[in-house]
């Protein structure tokens, strides 16, 4: 087989990998279903080029809402390359610890909210202190790793716990250690990485069939959908509807931030 061939035949074989994992995906879907259903929301964190997945789970066409998608830009601005906002300092911050506890200390966590985090290593601070966080809040957390990946690697972490450590449900994008897929003759070093196919294969089955859920709930989606499928005028309320519900259930992790941290003073008299 030449290149073109070989990548889209490990991309097959990463497709079939995920379809054996359909158990993990419906009991992610399932978790999912409970947050929204009870008007909270589904946490998205990934650091990196991890960043993507949090996109594509929302907001994009054929997406809805019910999640909370964290990108902090200095960990996921990867256009400069070098310089001022580059590469290097965003792979240094994602290894600082504490970090993932400021980002955090944004919202107003509940029990019933639940978590996503990916991270194909496993192994950078942010997100295992994120993870970590969260079950540390009862808040049930979803992993999506590269498996291979994660066990060649070593932890950031002292204490050398990984990301699966702090997951309730743990995902494998199916990609090989290393990520990248393909040796080039005369190239000393493979190309073209697999976990995002993987991991944008893992979020769409997860949304397909946490659409289903919550229709059969009778709280369908406001779905963000496309003015060539339901005209100009039906597209356009559905994304007004879907960015205000958004607006809504993010306003409820803000309403109580701080109260319970900050000490209890009395009012001055005559006020």
């Amino acid at each position: 087989m030449n290149v073109i061939e070989q990548y889209i035949s490990k991309g097959k074989t990463i497709a079939d990998n995920i379809l054996l994992q359909q158990d993990k995906i419906e009991e992610a879907a399932q978790l999912f279903s409970q947050s929204i259903l009870q008007g909270r929301m589904v946490h998205v964190f990934g650091s990196g080029h991890s960043r993507m997945m949090v996109e594509e789970m929302w907001p994009r066409y054929g997406s809805f809402p019910g999640f909370n998608p964290i990108v902090e830009l200095s960990l996921s601005f990867h256009n400069l390359v070098v310089g001022a906002n580059g590469q290097r300092q965003a792979m240094f911050l994602e290894n600082v610890p504490g970090l993932a506890a400021r980002i955090l200390r944004n919202f107003d966590l509940k029990e019933t909210d639940t978590a996503l985090v990916i991270s194909s290593s496993g192994c950078n601070l942010v997100p295992i202190e994120m993870a970590e966080i969260f079950q540390q809040q009862k808040i049930k957390v979803v992993a999506v790793v590269t498996s291979q990946h994660l066990r060649a690697s070593t932890s950031k972490r002292t204490d050398g716990k990984k990301l699966s450590d702090f997951a309730d449900i743990i995902i494998d994008t199916a990609a090989p250690a290393g990520d990248s897929m393909i040796y080039v003759d005369g190239l000393e070093t493979p190309v073209a990485p697999g976990s995002t196919l993987g991991g944008v294969l893992i979020i769409n089955t997860i949304k397909a069939r946490l659409a289903e859920l919550l229709t059969q709930a009778g709280q369908p989606p406001k779905v963000l959908t496309a003015g060539c499928v339901v005209g100009n005028e039906k597209a356009t309320a559905l994304f007004e509807a879907a960015y205000d519900e958004h607006a809504h259930r993010m306003a409820r992790l803000y309403e109580n931030v701080g109260r319970l941290q900050l000490p209890q003073t009395p009012p001055k008299e005559g006020l």
